[in-house]
């Protein structure tokens, strides 16, 4: 190994010294350097975001740079090729498999799109893979795992509820044959066969490399986001009464699970700001199921991604698959909120 990987890799003693003791550290910020009253809203609010912001960033930091070196085997051709020939149902599985496990997001819909048209992948299953690779994403579920009000259960819920959405409906958007409804120029566009810069990644540094990059990109383009998911969460912890929710989007509010994804549409976050929003409302009354449907709506249902989309399909297409995703996520929403 070159000493860029040595140095590298020397660092996660460093960060997990960091990650152990910040608990501690704002701790004393907040009460002893500061001075503020433990137990007062504003104290409260204050702890929760001086605390969550270098811990959302620190694991986004490390779940990248792992993530990062796993997402080095991987490439949009290779995705490409692993999805052509199958059948229908086995296609829609595999490519909402594929989805969690591979670095693509909304953003990427048109060239993929294109790819996977040239290919002669079927719409429905190229629509499981866009669904599934925003929706079900690595960095929620490793934040679920990691909070205690969570855990693996959830985690689980999570997985298995959005590679379940994603499979069907890219299976039902195929069933009804809507082809017709992809933009003219789609079907005339031949994009390149030329290989990715991951594809070339070869030795153990290059992947290490390709992991800072990832952490270099990702983090640069959601930190942000990070900071006010975390500023709506601490104003959520320490203003927002016990239960004060519970009769608007608490299990026994029917109206809960729609309204909530009515809300999370229009927004466009990642999955990290998403989870810190939803972990204080949740301790505020707000159901299981209320949340996740807020959680998977911003994140695999979102406006902007709609907009995105609008270039390369037609608009009946487009209601198509957000009237499939918004019923599963629906069901889903309600399901969880029976049985948890």
């Amino acid at each position: 190994m070159n000493k860029k990987s040595i140095y590298t890799l020397l660092l996660i003693p460093v960060w997990f010294l960091i990650y152990f003791y910040l608990e501690s550290m704002t701790n004393w910020l907040i009460y002893d350097a500061i001075g503020l009253t433990e137990g007062k809203h504003l104290s409260k609010s204050i702890w929760f975001f001086a605390f969550e912001v270098p811990k959302v960033l620190l694991l986004l930091v490390l779940i990248i740079f792992i993530v990062g070196i796993i997402r080095s085997y991987f490439s949009a051709e290779k995705t490409k090729k692993y999805l052509e020939g199958k059948s229908l149902l086995r296609g829609n599985i595999m490519a909402a498999l594929l989805g969690v496990v591979t670095p693509f997001c909304s953003c990427s819909a048109i060239p993929l799109f294109l790819g996977f048209v040239e290919a002669g992948i079927p719409i429905g299953v190229t629509f499981s893979f866009l669904i599934a690779a925003p929706m079900v994403n690595e960095v929620a579920i490793f934040f679920l795992l990691e909070d205690k009000n969570f855990g693996w259960e959830i985690a689980l819920i999570y997985l298995t509820s959005g590679l379940t959405i994603a499979t069907i409906s890219g299976y039902i958007i195929e069933k009804l044959q809507l082809q017709k409804y992809v933009a003219d120029w789609v079907y005339k566009v031949k994009s390149s066969h030329e290989e990715t810069e991951d594809e070339t990644i070869k030795s153990f540094d290059e992947r290490i490399e390709y992991a800072i990059d990832q952490v270099k990109e990702i983090v640069q383009k959601i930190w942000l986001y990070i900071v006010i998911g975390v500023g709506i969460g601490a104003g959520a912890h320490g203003f927002i009464p016990q239960d004060a929710l519970a009769p608007f989007l608490g299990k026994d509010s029917w109206y809960g699970v729609p309204l909530a994804i009515l809300a999370g549409v229009p927004m466009y976050s990642n999955a990290a700001a998403v989870v810190e929003i939803i972990k204080p409302l949740i301790a505020k009354g707000v159901s299981i199921g209320t949340a996740l449907a807020f959680m998977m709506s911003v994140i695999g249902l979102s406006l902007p991604e709609a907009i995105i989309l609008k270039k390369v399909l037609k608009w009946q297409l487009i209601a198509v698959f957000i009237g499939v995703v918004a019923t599963g996520i629906i069901i889903v929403g309600y399901i969880l909120n029976l049985i948890i």
